[in-house]
């Protein structure tokens, strides 16, 4: 079973930020990084539209140069990284699941992986355009599609925008979901599970794996139920 570092390791560094990135590698299968555009063109890791939230900045993300950003303090003395940052850390070390926050910047940041591949990469958006674009961008990568509500079928959405992930979060993963996802080949990656109970449960649901805000407890739930439940081991999915 995968774990996904959310937002690097949000309870353990600033999310998005490399002190977050360097903790849940230590732990984490893959770490999670949301990216949005700068005024000049940048693909760099914050979550939100705007720097208010998680830096000592106002103001949308597209205001500010890539350079300004890197001014502004994103927690503990961190700044909001560049890609091409964020590839040079991961890269030969752990796995990278980039969320398309933005539709449209889908063949800057493809441009920007090529450089630099993760030894994994996912690539997905709660955006279904924007997976199909990244996934005819790059057909080796691994897409999915990340959703919060209802939004019909899924997995039919899903497999019409060539992922082979699906990204629920967690209160709308079910046995029956789990089941239809897997006959129809995609692996199924829930979002955000951070207690014992959560991965019990997860566990019991045989899904592919999860994302967590502190992958490294996250790891010592997950070896420590292994032996109440079999750990299922991801299968290679729909690429």
């Amino acid at each position: 079973m995968l774990i996904i570092g959310h937002r690097g390791a949000r309870a353990l560094g600033p999310e998005n930020t490399l002190s977050a990135l360097r903790k849940g590698m230590a732990c984490a299968d893959l770490v999670e990084v949301d990216l949005r555009l700068t005024r000049d063109g940048i693909p760099v890791a914050i979550h939100d539209a705007t720097v208010d939230r998680t830096t000592n900045g106002v103001g949308p993300v597209k205001g500010y140069t890539v350079e300004d950003l890197a001014g502004l303090d994103a927690g503990e003395g961190e700044r909001i990284p560049a890609l091409q940052e964020i590839l040079g850390l991961v890269h030969s070390k752990t796995g990278l699941v980039v969320e398309i926050k933005e539709p449209g910047m889908e063949a800057i940041v493809v441009s920007a992986l090529m450089e630099m591949m993760p030894e994994r990469l996912f690539l997905v958006s709660f955006h279904p355009g924007s997976v199909a674009t990244m996934k005819n961008l790059l057909p080796g990568a691994q897409a999915g599609l990340v959703y919060s509500e209802a939004t019909g079928d899924p997995i039919a959405l899903a497999r019409s925008v060539q992922a082979g992930l699906l990204l629920p979060r967690w209160d709308r993963v079910s046995h029956e979901l789990v089941e239809r996802a897997h006959a129809a080949g995609l692996l199924v990656v829930p979002w955000v599970l951070n207690t014992e109970d959560d991965i019990r449960e997860a566990l019991r649901l045989s899904i592919d794996g999860f994302s967590s805000d502190d992958p490294c407890a996250a790891r010592r739930y997950l070896e420590g139920l292994a032996a109440e439940l079999p750990v299922r081991p991801a299968s290679p999915g729909g690429a």
